[in-house]
């Protein structure tokens, strides 16, 4: 009997030991993705912590996290089993910053100078509401149907839609929000913020300021391979410069979001492993790279903060969009910005209307088919910063559909064949919820 408790004993030492070597090292991944999540989601969106955690944080692993608000400071703090607390601060107009020990909370910082102007035209170009128009071609019970069935019946967590909005000719036809969430709820984009950073690029094209297909102007890049590399290879995720890319381990995406003080300098670091334009890899860092290089063709800091609100952003009335920075106050350009559904839907109108704007022409036409064309090696399936459909991977779309893609299912798919942008914000990827069944019945209710 002693043997056999003994054994147990030994068996049960061997398991936690086990747990400890593969879990704690993660716990710093754990405990900044929930700190972070807390400071982004109370601060910004005004949600409660219970909200947070039982929508943000329910995740594997990070609901492990303990977490505390604290309003007075704008701070949040998280911890695993109380190892590895770690710290996000909010800063208006900056958006929620994961720091470390060395981040000095009282210095200074600049924040970007916004536009709210607001005038008295209808959405999208405008604050006013718009008159209802009834389409002769759109069958709206087919649509309605469509919409209320990307969200989950009562009790279910499935699907996990948050909000579903549909646009055709300029006019919201179908509008949908879970329980908690409104037209004015503003929603994190994760990865839907790498084409918002590309078009930055377009802009300064389009101004005579940049040349994509130049090498990046990066000094430390100059003495080796990396030399060839292009803006342009950026763009398209084809630089050839090692990366690993994944969120359910340790990795370069996980420690640059979450550790990294500068995200920007994290791929700028990597060695190339295939020559430019030969190997399509995904990667959060080749995006905080473009934003890191975007800071380069400003003399101050301001500038840089203050050009992408007034030459995208507020240009177009995206009021509630805010790009939140690292520690060293560049924007997280691959991951961190927050919209409401309205108005990330307005970035999809941009480059539906091939970047003008009620008359403002943003960037050249000949921009959005560059984003929309298929880059080398990806199997037809990404652009420059754009994910496409030109492959077919949504067989019940058209193939000139191309999208903004994020984390957990965020999507602004922009359909030109059709005059048609989806947005589609939620908390789970096609892995879970079949977006395919959403495109399939939206486009299904226009009569042929």
């Amino acid at each position: 009997m002693k043997n056999i408790i003994k054994s147990i004993g030994i068996l049960l030492l061997l398991i936690l030991g086990y747990i400890g070597y593969t879990t704690y090292p993660k716990l710093d991944l754990i405990s900044g993705f929930s700190s972070k999540s807390m400071a982004s989601g109370h601060f910004i969106d005004h949600r409660s912590q219970e909200m947070i955690e039982k929508g943000d944080n329910d995740i594997d692993l990070i609901d492990l996290a303990k977490n505390e608000i604290d309003d007075s400071t704008k701070t949040a703090t998280s911890s695993v089993y109380g190892l590895k607390t770690r710290k996000a601060i909010y800063r208006e107009g900056l958006g929620a910053t994961l720091i470390n020990d060395d981040f000095d909370v009282s210095k200074p910082y600049l924040v970007p100078k916004r536009n709210f102007t607001k005038n008295n035209l209808p959405f999208p170009y405008g604050n006013a509401e718009l008159k209802d128009t009834v389409f002769e071609n759109i069958n709206y019970s087919k649509l309605t149907a469509a919409v209320n069935n990307a969200f989950d019946p009562k009790g279910q967590k499935k699907k996990r839609s948050r909000a579903v909005l549909v646009i055709y000719k300029d006019h919201i036809i179908a509008e949908k929000y879970d329980t908690g969430f409104t037209k004015n709820s503003k929603i994190l984009g994760w990865s839907m913020t790498k084409s918002i950073t590309a078009t930055f690029f377009g802009i300064l094209q389009k101004q005579g300021k940049y040349d994509i297909n130049k090498p990046a102007p990066i000094p430390e890049w100059q003495k080796d391979e990396r030399k060839k590399i292009t803006t342009n290879d950026l763009l398209h995720m084809n630089s050839g410069l090692e990366w690993e890319e994944a969120y359910d381990k340790i990795c370069d995406a996980t420690k640059m979001l979450f550790i990294a003080e500068d995200m920007g300098r994290v791929q700028l670091e990597k060695p190339a492993t295939f020559a430019p334009n030969t190997h399509w890899n995904y990667s959060s860092g080749t995006s905080n790279l473009l934003s890191y290089i975007l800071r380069k063709q400003f003399k101050t800091h301001q500038e840089y903060l203050d050009f992408w609100y007034t030459q995208l952003i507020d240009r177009i009335g995206m009021h509630s969009m805010l790009i939140e920075t690292d520690m060293v106050g560049n924007y997280v350009g691959s991951s961190y910005g927050w919209a409401t559904a309205r108005d990330w839907a307005k970035f999809g109108l941009l480059y539906l209307h091939k970047g003008n704007w009620n008359g403002d022409q943003v960037f050249d036409a000949s921009w959005e088919h560059y984003v929309s064309t298929p880059t080398n090696n990806s199997n037809e399936g990404y652009g420059a910063h754009f994910w496409l459909n030109a492959g077919g991977h949504f067989p019940t779309a058209p193939r000139d559909m191309y999208s903004c893609n994020g984390y957990q299912g965020q999507k602004v798919f922009i359909i030109p064949s059709l005059d048609l942008v989806i947005v589609r914000m939620g908390l789970s990827d096609e892995a879970k919820y079949d977006v395919n069944e959403l495109l399939k019945g939206v486009i299904g209710s226009f009569k042929k």
